[in-house]
């Protein structure tokens, strides 16, 4: 028996040991009651025309309704991870939808719940969890299907999360036929199509069905509570409702806008436990809360110290205040890799004001990615973009991004009006721009180097790994920031990293040219280099990214080199996101790849990221 399990199994026994009327603490019930793949734009609770939840509504009465609640991630094992972790996932190496492997927990602390075990409570899971972490023995009582906090001993406390997954992304995957013989309830033809996305029959279906899927969720949540009640718990019991990350339409989730970060959350508070809320029920509170914070808060309403690996400051329990916690108005979000889709951005939000920072800009978001597009909505939005259908707001998201945006969320909620241009605000985004260049710097954020360079040297222990290339990191981002001044400025501070010794210099100075596009033609003569002998098979990958952006030759051969010299999944799929990226933006270019070009390990199961971008580049 190795020692940590030694030390857990001891934990357990003094708890064991105790007597029922100790056990009996004076700590409250917590249920977390969490709805897959939901921002708070489908709610009634918050939105006009969004979806009736009697029962969240009711919550809502009895509780505080938080009106800026974030996820910092808008997938699910990067958001899950945040949370269970109480760390900012590109800190801690677990930023990639899907994992390619489990990265290993911050020295010395533990995932949440383990300190709730230690301190008495009954930890359940009922029952998804699909963390990026490897999960540690002493997490959870119960973490299954069958997960109840009914199985406690008698006056233990409990904490308990129920998931509902009926609003899940995959449960918009119907067929053409299913669209025309099931009826919805709610009407097609009275539900607000978000202006980024064509108003047509499919995308009213869509909106449609989507709502009715919540009041599904609904009716499942108000079993739960009756269940609660029915067992004399209610009212020993802090009820929290969330969303786990952005609704699945469309520029949701997987998308670092608003539609895929900002969800809704209901906290109830019992008479017993009042005394822990920081305001009284029915109230509605302006201040932000982070999924980072989910954690920490849980611990503090238990009466446990927050460890200090966490990033996350608790927003409920003793200690907090109603006048500080509606003056927290920051929130800071991540997107990277979601599934075989490659991207880095990052974004600051303070109250009423976003600033969104693309480090990959000609990577646009429309990008093919397998699971997305089993959706006909977005099929369909692809369709018309290609037909030439949209006007300049829907037709966003399959074009190039500006490196930076900022975006006025009260003039502009569903971010379509870029004003990073505009000199009336430029005070507002260099204030933004210096606050999230200290937040990735000061992490440090380890998507600053490329992922399969990480999981090759940092993974065993990736804050210390951040820690010992902190100097390095904040070194890539000043290169990567180059793109934000003028290529006339930026131009020697560009040369100087292409003849850069360190590899990640070179490859950083790269992705600021295909940035510039045409502008950083001068420089095409070291990319052409770089490209064909540069021993690091990632940096020719990127020089060849910037000549076939800017309309170059010779770079077919360039990439299906290295395609064939990738030494793993990871290194494979990266390369093949640029070919596919390239296939879209230069349909003359033909890269006649083929399978045998990878072992046969790479591409064995239908989900491997490797066999999905092969599917599609090969029309298969």
């Amino acid at each position: 028996m190795n020692r940590n399990k030694l030390s857990f199994y001891l934990v357990c026994l003094c708890f064991s040991a105790l007597p029922t009327f100790l056990m009996a603490q004076d700590t409250p019930n917590i249920v977390w009651l969490v709805s897959e793949d939901n921002s708070k734009h489908y709610l009634k609770l918050y939105e006009e025309g969004g979806a009736p939840m009697p029962a969240i509504e009711k919550l809502a009465k009895e509780g505080i309704v938080f009106e800026h609640a974030f996820s910092n991630a808008p997938v699910c094992s990067v958001a899950r991870s945040t949370i269970i972790s109480g760390c900012y996932a590109p800190r801690v190496g677990v930023q990639y939808h899907r994992r390619m492997q489990f990265a290993t927990l911050p020295q010395g602390l533990q995932m949440f719940p383990a300190y709730l075990r230690q301190a008495g409570y009954y930890t359940t899971n009922n029952s998804k969890e699909d963390y990026n972490f490897k999960k540690p023995y002493g997490v959870w009582d119960q973490s299954s299907r069958q997960a109840s906090y009914r199985n406690r001993k008698e006056g233990q406390p409990f904490f308990h999360v129920q998931n509902f997954g009926r609003s899940h992304e995959g449960q918009l995957h119907f067929s053409k036929k299913k669209m025309e013989t099931e009826k919805t309830i709610t009407d097609p033809e009275t539900v607000a199509v978000f202006p980024y996305h064509p108003n047509t029959p499919l995308y009213r279906y869509t909106n449609a069905k989507y709502r009715d899927l919540h009041m599904e969720v609904d009716t499942q949540i108000g079993e739960f509570i009756k269940q609660l009640a029915a067992d004399g718990e209610l009212e020993n019991t802090i009820i929290f409702y969330y969303g786990d990350h952005g609704g699945v339409l469309p520029r949701g989730k997987g998308y670092i806008y608003e539609s895929g970060l900002h969800v809704p959350m209901v906290v109830r508070f019992p008479k017993k436990w009042q005394h822990l809320a920081p305001a009284t029920p029915g109230t509605r509170m302006d201040g932000f809360v982070q999924f980072v914070d989910l954690g920490p808060t849980v611990l503090n309403l238990a009466g446990i110290s927050r460890p200090g690996q966490m990033d996350g400051r608790p927003f409920l329990g003793k200690g907090v205040k109603k006048s500080a916690l509606n003056r927290k108005n920051l929130a800071f979000s991540y997107a990277d890799r979601f599934d075989e889709k490659y991207d880095l951005v990052r974004a600051i939000r303070k109250g009423r004001f976003k600033y969104m920072r693309n480090f990959q800009p000609f990577n646009f978001d429309g990008l093919f990615n397998f699971y997305r597009y089993k959706m006909l909505a977005f099929k369909e939005w692809r369709e018309l973009y290609d037909q030439g259908k949209l006007n300049e707001a829907q037709s966003q998201f399959f074009e190039a991004r500006s490196a930076e945006a900022l975006y006025d969320l009260d003039e502009d909620p569903h971010e379509i009006n870029n004003l990073a241009d505009n000199p009336a605000y430029a005070k507002i985004l260099k204030q933004l721009r210096r606050t999230l260049d200290r937040q990735l710097k000061s992490m440090p954020d380890l998507s600053f180097y490329p992922e399969p360079y990480f999981l090759e040297k940092g993974l065993d222990n990736p804050v210390a790994f951040g820690q010992a290339g902190k100097k390095e990191i904040a070194k890539l981002i000043n290169i990567a920031n180059l793109s934000l001044k003028p290529f006339s400025k930026a131009q020697k501070g560009i040369t100087k990293a292409l003849d850069s010794d360190n590899p990640w210099e070179r490859y950083w100075g790269l992705i600021v040219c295909s940035t510039f596009g045409e502008e950083a033609k001068p420089l095409y003569t070291k990319a052409r280099k770089i490209a064909s002998s540069d021993p690091e098979i990632l940096v020719r990958t990127r020089a060849a990214e910037f000549m076939g952006l800017t309309g170059q030759k010779g770079l077919v051969s360039v990439l299906k080199d290295v395609l064939k010299k990738a030494k793993n999944q990871t290194e494979a799929n990266l390369i093949l996101n640029t070919v596919t990226l390239l296939q879209e933006r230069r349909p003359d270019l033909s890269f006649d790849l083929s399978r045998d070009m990878f072992p046969a390990q790479w591409t064995a199961k239908p989900n491997d990221l490797v066999n999905r971008r092969l599917e599609y580049l090969l029309k298969e």
